[in-house]
């Protein structure tokens, strides 16, 4: 008789829980591109820490669910296509985040067992340091000369802006002192200090533009700033709270690190302390948490870190983080407002999401008068009525959260949100894609303005063509403009057939100006092209002629960009460099069966089924023909002269390699002929284990699976399994 107990049906994931995984995973991954690569968050710190945890708990619930691109297995964003990437000589992780004194102390109790287990440090000491709100760089110094700069990125490959931080005063460019290693990547946090960014704003407010939102995304934009000589028109400062990869310098305590920094002339932060127990840090976090605001520049919360670095190396990490570090962040701040009216807006992929339209109110340093409130059933879960009194939470970023409603401010004349029955782009009825789904869409996926402008929008941001010159409000002149009837794309087929001519009469509605202008008077002006008058006749703009030169130089991206632009559902960069990367090409992807698309690293079976039904579409297969005739690149140049001596065997690379990073590896696998996976089962031809290698490397040996160190899997990369026997 078998003894093997079949798992109950209630304890697998129901297709709902899997669709809400899915939608989690491409929240998630949009939101962390909108807030490391595009500077712009889409969603609050405290929305995207909800929806975060939320995925978390559903991977620990179902590990199944769990796929190499989750965000849950990544380190920040992607990398944007305006920098050349850069990848870092030791990984850069991101902190495991608490949100509660109980959360805290709770982890601090796991990593003191930890630690005691050790020998080492049975009483830990602890750095405690504030969180800076800020844009996290690592500088490269080797003999002590600066010789490049990046960005986090992904953690492995960041972005090279080493011109535009030489231009930051407070970086020195050559550190000084008798110990400066040999070579030393130094890891800090690049912002614009509080007094500065009321400064820059008053400033710009003056001039008659918009203030920037928060110092954060600020210093972000200003770093990015594809001139060097804008990035030294912004007041940027750095504080120095790490380091990586050294060589020639022997350092026992992360605290030393720091009087090392100091000592050679980097900016380290004041706001630091080593602490002895969780009472003494507890006390550092109430102090700090009462004078956030008279702080040099903004905060988010408090780390605290391990002091003795052999007890860090030996607690190790995650895939994502450092087990020796935490990050406590401070509750966001809430502020009460009147919710004037509730609105709806039409995303990419015709999900209709209702938003709260609030009388203004300054929170978290800035000004806020909208919030979004996803679905109807959070509307009726949150309780919230037009007119009611709300209370908005805002984590220091641009997207703030309705709470709920202050019920004992109601007065009576307060009304129910009713959801529209119709689209409020193209008029066209209302419904959920499917029975039982939460969410309403717009079934007009082809013509609804609305969701072509999206589309066009997403397809021109930095994750897909990286065309800058192609905004928010230009995507809408393309496709919603007043003037004419018939607007200059209906399709994004004909993205790349546009012409300068074609844009001639494109005119949008912009409020009068001049002194006989009376308030609120609009007039219809051309977007693309200049006003024109009897002595200087209209001409492109000079953005027009960007417009056009960034989409011919869109046409030779790469595959994987190709994709992303295409907004296929749960495509995201991720996913697209897996499909480029084992396909090669959009004919192969295209014809590819949705078994073929689900065995894709990275992919999985909800990626691959959304990838054939994309294509099952007459309309987006023409997209693809259309942009293909215009000359977009669909297909990646393979490099023909290496062997594909791993056809056909599957490859796990676990741990941490001195000549490897993740991806590298990953796409050393991939180039000749591989598969590289995520988990390790009797189908795994071989491990590569590198240090702190874990759970794999146990499973690999249970299951004797063969397991290769460095050196063993540079051996198999150049000669395949035959060399393995000699």
């Amino acid at each position: 008789m078998s003894t093997e107990i079949e798992t109950p049906q209630a304890d697998r994931p129901t297709d709902e829980l899997r669709e809400e995984y899915a939608q989690l995973v491409e929240t998630v991954r949009a939101a962390r591109m909108a807030y490391y690569v595009q500077d712009a968050p889409t969603l609050s710190d405290a929305e995207y820490d909800q929806q975060y945890r939320r995925l978390e708990e559903l991977e620990a619930l179902h590990p199944e669910l769990v796929a190499n691109d989750s965000p849950t297995q990544e380190v920040g964003g992607e990398v944007s296509a305006a920098f050349a990437p850069v990848e870092h000589l030791e990984k850069m992780y991101s902190l495991e985040d608490v949100f509660s004194i109980e959360e805290f102390t709770a982890w601090v109790t796991r990593a003191e067992a930890s630690i005691a287990t050790l020998h080492q440090a049975p009483e830990a000491r602890w750095l405690t340091e504030l969180k800076i709100d800020g844009l996290a760089v690592n500088l490269l110094y080797r003999n002590g000369k600066l010789v490049r700069a990046a960005t986090r990125g992904d953690g492995t490959t960041g972005e090279d802006v080493t011109h535009n931080v030489q231009t930051i005063k407070t970086i020195p460019r050559q550190l000084h002192g008798d110990d400066v290693p040999e070579e030393i990547e130094i890891r800090g946090e690049i912002f614009i200090s509080t007094q500065d960014f009321k400064k820059v704003n008053e400033e710009r407010v003056a001039e008659g533009k918009s203030p920037f939102a928060n110092p954060r995304n600020s210093a972000a934009g200003s770093l990015r700033q594809k001139d060097p000589a804008e990035t030294a028109k912004r007041p940027l400062s750095m504080y120095v709270h790490g380091i990586g990869a050294v060589t020639g310098l022997e350092l026992t305590r992360q605290s030393e690190v720091y009087d090392h920094m100091t000592s050679w002339g980097l900016p380290v932060s004041p706001y630091s302390e080593v602490l002895d127990s969780v009472d003494e840090i507890l006390g550092f976090i109430e102090r700090y948490g009462e004078q956030r605001h008279s702080l040099t520049h903004g905060i988010d919360g408090i780390v605290v870190k391990v002091d003795d670095r052999a007890t860090q190396r030996q607690l190790g990490h995650t895939s994502r983080t450092p087990r020796w570090a935490v990050a406590y962040k401070y509750p966001p701040e809430e502020v009460n407002t009147k919710l004037v009216n509730i609105a709806v807006g039409v995303g990419r992929t015709g999900r209709v999401t209702p938003f709260g339209i609030m009388e203004p109110v300054t929170v978290a340093g800035s000004t806020v008068s909208m919030a979004t409130l996803h679905n109807q059933d959070v509307v009726k879960a949150k309780g919230v009525l037009i007119g009611d009194t709300v209370v908005l939470r805002k984590a220091g970023d641009v997207i703030p959260e309705i709470v709920g409603p202050v019920v004992a401010l109601r007065d009576g004349s307060e009304r129910e949100f009713v959801m529209p029955a119709n689209c409020p782009s193209c008029g066209t009825g209302l419904a959920p894609a499917k029975e039982g789904d939460v969410d309403i869409r717009c079934p007009n996926a082809k013509s609804c303005p609305e969701q072509l402008r999206q589309r066009i929008f997403y397809a021109a941001g930095r994750g897909a063509f990286d065309i800058e010159a192609l905004g928010w409000e230009a995507a809408k002149a393309l496709t919603d403009p007043e003037e004419p009837g018939r607007p200059p794309l209906t399709s994004e087929a004909q993205l790349f057939d546009l012409t300068v001519e074609d844009l001639a009469e494109v005119r949008i509605r912009r409020p009068r100006r001049g002194k006989d202008a009376a308030e609120g008077e609009t007039e219809l002006v051309p977007y693309f092209w200049t006003k024109g008058s009897a002595k200087k006749p209209s001409v492109p703009s000079a953005n027009t002629l960007r417009l056009f030169d960034q989409l011919e130089q869109a046409k030779s991206q790469p595959l994987w960009r190709v994709l992303v632009a295409l907004s296929i559902r749960h495509v995201g960069p991720t996913a697209a460099r897996s499909l480029a990367t084992a396909f090669g090409t959009m004919e192969r992807i295209r014809q590819a069966t949705e078994e073929e698309l689900a065995a894709t690293d990275g992919v999985g079976p909800t990626i691959a089924r959304a990838v054939i039904e994309w294509f099952s579409e007459p309309w987006h297969r023409e997209i693809v023909d259309s942009w293909a005739a215009a000359g977009v690149r669909m297909e990646d140049e393979v490099d023909e002269s290496v062997p594909k001596v791993l056809e056909g065997l599957t490859v796990v690379v676990t741990g941490t390699l001195d000549n490897f990073s993740r991806d590298s590896a990953k796409e050393a696998i991939l180039l000749r002929g591989g598969k590289a996976s995520g988990s390790v089962s009797k189908k795994t031809d071989y491990l590569v284990a590198g240090a702190s290698a874990g759970s794999k490397l146990d499973k690999a040996e249970s299951l004797g699976v063969p397991v290769l160190d460095e050196a063993g899997f540079e051996r198999l990369l150049s000669g395949g399994p035959e060399a393995m026997e000699t």
